[in-house]
């Protein structure tokens, strides 16, 4: 909870009454858009005509009847926790995105254009579906600050558990399928012996691999585990997952599994470039969170409903009634610098299409990084050398299709890892999770029973269907292609899961652009993590005074790109402004990943090793 701000809570329900839920979609949807759509503007208007704050405002100090204003660049979870955080506070906020759609950032659904028809809303797509592991802190807490109608707990009460886990799989091979939830009798102490007997017992049972790389990558683990923190961030982090676990010798399935499936799929790298220090703090924090250690909830948590249904939307209202003004459409052209500070901003006017610049106190950047790093100038990197490193920080394609089926198929309560698929996809079937939906009656023509969402991590090998890498197909190549391999682990054996009759339709990220030609382009990419790329990340403060810096590519405890690094980062840069503006207002709190207590003597140790240039005591090599 933040020292400086009550939250607003959703009254709690009614004795008797049903379980917080999503309120079905409103049936007047078009009415509402225009009328979203006429706010929009106008404050659009009002924020590029209103009168900026002075140099002497900054100068000298908090004028007792006008606020500080801050301009917001970006309005994903970032920006938008920024703005939150900075409102509750009693600054004036005002939030430019790039996109005239884009609120919400890459967490956000988008409509699917041209698709509700007898007052059915839109059918929902999305960059790629959500998920909320229950080692996530601060996001939770956001959301439990935004009020939600029933919900005692605000939008968190819109997080449902997903209880299962699926790897299909080709070839004859057997498919794992697994519960994904805390331990009913976990360990009382959190040992070197209990981590070994847990982690060979469990990767025993789930993987079926043989037992000498079950023990050995169980090892490998441990002492990830016991690393003190400057092994992490020093060895670690230079080391490459695929060299850390010893891929090359080990069998196909160890390094389908343990090392591709996991760091392709979940953390979007490539396994034989990934940093040993970002693919083990996360292994770390689903394993200390199915242990029931520093738990927000399960492992596995989705929204009850479309994103911005169940958050987005209700989250951008609150904002508003906090006084937080959105300019949509208006993209960051450049920041201007002069005199050590930002003196202004110049972005692109979304009534007339040209420049203009607007003025602030302080200027907060929390686009993405590719995004970002056009806008700081040869002035503002020479000030702050951190701003140059950047230039190292490498993105690449994890982008979202969305098959729309004639049936409902749930075919696990949870998500789907498609281990075999050359091209790295993840899925979920979307209805299931949504209990208060009837998504024939809710969405689209009538006739779209399902949503089976997926996520492309691998865009660079060969598919199965044409040979060609996914960037070198056409958009409906790629969507059959995806087909196609998710088919060939569901429908192996003789089974006929997926039909080809099932699909409605589907919709691609529109972020993705020029498919099948010779530049495709890919607006919505997302970090990646080869080793060394933690010390080329910036801080939240910079040295310039009036500039922040917010967005998952910042150092934060997550390390990996994902929407609660992103809230983590855009607290850190509230709390380097507040520091600069020297206000007394209480800090946000920022909660990190939870290490156990016990094993900190361990730590200990390996910090006296370290320095001594000595393996950890569990590295045998």
């Amino acid at each position: 909870m933040n020292a400086s701000a009550t939250p607003t809570r959703g009254s709690s329900p009614a004795p008797g009454a049903r379980p917080p839920s999503v309120p079905a979609p409103s049936r007047d949807g078009g009415s509402r858009r225009r009328f979203l759509a006429a706010g929009a503007a106008a404050g659009a208007a009002a924020a590029l005509t209103a009168a900026p704050a002075t140099a002497a405002t900054r100068a000298g100090g908090r004028r007792a009847a006008t606020p500080r204003t801050v301009a917001v660049f970006g309005g994903g979870v970032a920006g938008l926790t920024a703005a939150h955080e900075l409102a509750e506070r009693g600054y004036r906020v005002t939030v430019y995105e790039r996109k005239p759609t884009g609120l919400g950032g890459k967490a956000r659904s988008m409509d699917v254009p041209g698709t509700g028809t007898g007052g059915r809303r839109p059918l929902p797509g999305e960059h790629g579906f959500r998920f909320f592991p229950g080692f996530y802190q601060n996001l939770p807490e956001t959301l439990s600050r935004i009020p939600f109608p029933g919900n005692r707990n605000g939008c968190k009460d819109n997080l449902v558990d997903a209880t299962e886990e699926l790897l299909p799989r080709t070839g004859g091979r057997p498919e794992l399928r697994f519960p994904f939830r805390t331990l009913d009798a976990p360990p009382s102490a959190i040992t070197p012996e209990a981590l070994r007997q847990i982690l060979t017992g469990a990767l025993d049972t789930v993987l079926r691999l043989p037992m000498t790389e079950v023990v050995y990558f169980a090892e490998r683990l441990l002492v990830y585990l016991t690393s003190c923190e400057r092994r992490r961030v020093e060895e670690w982090e230079g080391t490459r997952w695929w060299e850390y676990i010893r891929a090359e010798r080990m069998s196909s399935d160890y390094q389908r599994l343990l090392a591709i499936g996991l760091t392709r799929n979940v953390v979007a790298t490539k396994a034989e470039v990934a940093s040993a220090h970002t693919v083990a703090h996360i292994f770390e924090a689903f394993l200390f969170n199915v242990l029931g250690r520093g738990n927000d909830g399960q492992p596995d948590r989705v929204l009850n409903a479309p994103t911005n249904e169940a958050w987005i939307d209700p989250w951008l209202a609150l904002l508003r009634s906090l006084g937080v003004r959105f300019v949509t459409g208006a993209p960051l052209v450049r920041l201007e610098f002069q005199g050590g500070e930002i003196t202004g901003a110049v972005v692109k006017d979304p009534r007339t299409g040209g420049n203009r610049t607007i003025t602030a106190d302080y200027y907060l950047s929390a686009m993405p990084v590719e995004h970002a790093r056009p806008t700081w100038t040869p002035g503002m990197r020479a000030a702050d050398p951190q701003l140059g490193r950047c230039s190292a920080l490498e993105t690449d394609w994890m982008t979202g299709i969305q098959f729309y089926l004639r049936e409902p198929l749930p075919i696990v309560h949870g998500h789907l890892n498609h281990v075999d698929t050359p091209w790295s996809i993840t899925s979920i079937g979307q209805a299931q999770m949504w209990p208060e939906r009837d998504f024939p009656a809710d969405y689209g023509d009538g006739t779209v029973a399902d949503c089976l969402s997926t996520i492309v991590s691998e865009w660079d090998k060969p598919g199965i269907l044409y040979g060609k890498k996914a960037k070198e197909c056409t958009k409906d190549e790629v969507v059959r292609e995806v087909w196609a391999q998710m088919k060939a682990g569901l429908n192996d054996r003789g089974r006929s899961v997926l039909r080809d009759e099932l699909i409605h339709s589907w919709f691609m990220d529109p972020a993705v652009d020029g498919l099948g030609g010779p530049k495709p382009t890919n607006d919505e990419q997302l970090l990646i993590h080869p080793s060394g790329t933690l010390h080329h990340r910036p801080t939240s403060g910079t040295a310039i005074p009036n500039f922040f810096l917010a967005g998952d590519y910042v150092r934060n405890d997550m390390d990996l790109a994902t929407m609660e690094g992103a809230n983590e980062t855009g607290r850190q840069a509230v709390n380097a402004l507040l520091a600069a503006d020297g206000s007394s207002a209480g800090r946000c709190v920022i909660r990190t990943l939870y290490q156990p207590p016990e094993l900190e003597p361990l730590k200990r140790t390996d910090e006296a090793r370290y320095r001594l240039g000595l393996r950890n005591l569990f590295d045998l090599g």
